[in-house]
C-alpha cells in the first residue's frame, strides 16, 4: 500500500498522510483539528491498524496539545506492519520512519516502558 505523504512540516511536527480525504488531510492541512479528529476516529474504527491513520491521529493530537496521546499512537505505528508511503517529491518512505520522526518531533514527551 502506498500513501502520499506531505512534507510540509507546520511547528516541527510529523506531516499527515494524504491517499485520500478519508484521511482527514485536507481537515489537518486547513487547520480544522476537530474535523479532522472526527473522520480519523470513524476511519480507525473501520481500518484500525492503518498506519497512516495512526499518524495523522498522533499529528492531530500533537498540535491539539495532547503529547502523550501523539506519543502513543506514534509507537502503535511503530509496532506495525510497516507500509511504504509516497512522497510528493517521488522518493518513498516507510511509515516507520514518518511515525518515528513524529515520535522526535515530540521533544521531551517519555512513556513509561516495560
Amino acid at each position: 500500500m502506498r500513501t502520499l505523504l506531505f512534507l510540509g512540516l507546520a511547528a516541527g511536527l510529523a506531516a499527515p498522510a494524504i491517499a485520500s480525504d478519508r484521511t482527514g488531510y485536507q481537515a489537518i492541512a486547513t487547520g480544522d483539528y476537530q474535523k479532522a479528529e472526527e473522520e480519523l476516529l470513524v476511519e480507525r474504527r473501520i481500518f484500525p491498524r492503518r498506519p497512516e491513520l495512526m499518524i495523522n491521529l498522533a499529528a492531530v493530537y500533537a498540535r491539539t496539545g495532547r503529547k502523550a496521546e501523539a506519543a502513543a499512537l506514534y509507537r502503535t505505528a511503530l509496532n506495525s506492519a510497516a507500509v511504504d508511503m509516497a512522497l510528493p517529491d517521488g522518493n518513498v518512505s516507510s511509515s516507520h520512519i514518518v511515525a518515528q520522526r513524529g515520535l522526535d518531533s515530540l521533544g521531551g514527551t517519555e512513556i513509561a516502558g516495560r
